[in-house]
């Protein structure tokens, strides 16, 4: 059975208010452009190319002057809303706006890499969970943790069962607001969707994705997505 079938109201919810200081560009690094599109733009197009996801909505900062101006402010699948200050006032916005959404898909404005084979298996959650998902990579990498206050290492972390998390995070949209909403009024740290799941005593499932799903967040982050793009759509059109 085809996912989009099965699952017909899949909506992605995608945080755009940030200013993305370490990036030290002069407008907000989703703005910043990769071949003839922005990196917002190549996010939502990633999402917005598999069947099953219905609708974008783009929770953006009250001072922003650059969305309107994009060819894709006038797609129909897209909704825009007024985000936060934290990440999580945006996707609460975007939640809201979601209405009567079964799961939402919340993804990073600034991560354009995402493959559609990814996706896919990221939705196959709606037809086995309760709880949803997140795409995520093992940790390759030795992983030190640093003195307290310095810049120097206290000890070497064991990296088996470490991940780095990624988006698309995929839940069930009442259970992602309910969760979100006790978080932050009770003051828990709130890194990313599925922390706020976590707070709250439940378990996301871990959806191994490919690690050149990068999020552009420094400057050399720029050409590296430029390159893996690249052989997205080298691949696509081949």
């Amino acid at each position: 059975m085809n996912i989009a079938d099965s699952c017909p109201h899949v909506i992605a919810v995608v945080p755009a208010a940030g200013i993305g200081s370490r990036m030290l560009s002069e407008c907000p690094k989703q703005y910043l452009s990769i071949g003839n599109k922005t990196i917002l733009e190549h996010s939502l197009d990633a999402l917005l190319a598999h069947p099953a996801v219905t609708k974008a909505i783009v929770a953006l900062s009250p001072d922003d002057v650059y969305f309107s101006r994009l060819p894709v402010a006038n797609d129909p699948r897209i909704i825009q809303v007024v985000g936060g200050n934290q990440r999580a006032d945006s996707v609460l916005a975007g939640l809201k706006a979601a209405e009567n959404a079964q799961w939402v898909l919340v993804h990073d404005a600034a991560r354009p890499c995402l493959h559609l084979n990814d996706l896919t298996r990221l939705l196959e959650l709606t037809q086995r969970s309760e709880v949803g998902g997140i795409l995520a990579a093992p940790v390759r990498d030795t992983m030190k943790r640093a003195t307290g206050g310095a810049e120097t290492i206290a000890h070497t972390v064991e990296r088996e069962a470490l991940w780095h998390a990624l988006t698309p995070q995929l839940f069930p949209l009442a259970l992602l607001r309910n969760c979100l909403e006790r978080a932050l009024r009770e003051g828990a740290s709130i890194t990313d969707e599925a922390s706020a799941l976590e707070y709250c005593g439940y378990h996301p499932e871990l959806v191994s994705g490919r690690s050149d799903n990068l999020k552009v967040t420094r400057p050399e982050d720029l050409a590296l997505a430029e390159f893996y793009l690249t052989q997205i759509y080298n691949k696509e059109n081949a």
